[in-house]
């Protein structure tokens, strides 16, 4: 069993209300956007971290994080990715991948819009945790917490931790 604090969209921003919620979790997954190095640095002193690069993301966090991530987590099979569409609108940076060999769990961002919705077509569930920076056109930062246990998401939380001001 593995609680999860899934964020996205930092915009090399952290807001420490963050922590309250990361702390009393296993591990953080970050789906891109992360700003500089020093955000999932901050991050690692915390928890362990899995990341990918978002498109404003520089050589810095490239250079440490690939594009997409692909992974077992408590029997589960996991796929992030920062620009990635949702369920009949896929991007076509992923479309290929997710057809042809479908995760269990798709997670990306890039939108700032915290949406969790199963995808019946390709038997996923997919979740973009908004944004928990403070750059965009979103108005609450947000993440999403969720355990992963046996090969199944479990209590999940969307969570709102202040105004984006």
């Amino acid at each position: 069993m593995k609680r999860i604090a899934l964020i996205s969209d930092t915009h090399n921003f952290l807001d420490p209300k963050l922590f309250k919620y990361v702390d009393q979790c296993h591990e953080i997954w970050h789906a891109g956007d992360i700003g500089t190095i020093a955000i999932t640095d901050e991050l690692q002193k915390h928890k362990p971290v899995k990341a990918v690069y978002g498109n404003i993301d520089g050589h810095d966090v490239r250079a440490v994080w690939p594009r997409d991530l692909r992974f077992n987590c408590e029997g589960m099979d996991v796929l992030i990715t920062h620009i990635g569409g949702y369920p009949g609108r896929y991007s076509h940076f992923i479309k290929d991948i997710i057809t042809a060999n479908p995760p269990q769990l798709f997670i990306c961002g890039h939108s700032h819009i915290l949406k969790v919705m199963p995808d019946k077509k390709l038997n996923l569930l997919h979740i973009n945790p908004g944004a928990a920076g403070v750059h965009g056109f979103h108005k609450v930062k947000t993440m999403v917490r969720f355990t992963i246990d046996s090969g199944a998401v479990k209590d999940l939380e969307a969570i709102e931790f202040g105004l984006r001001a």
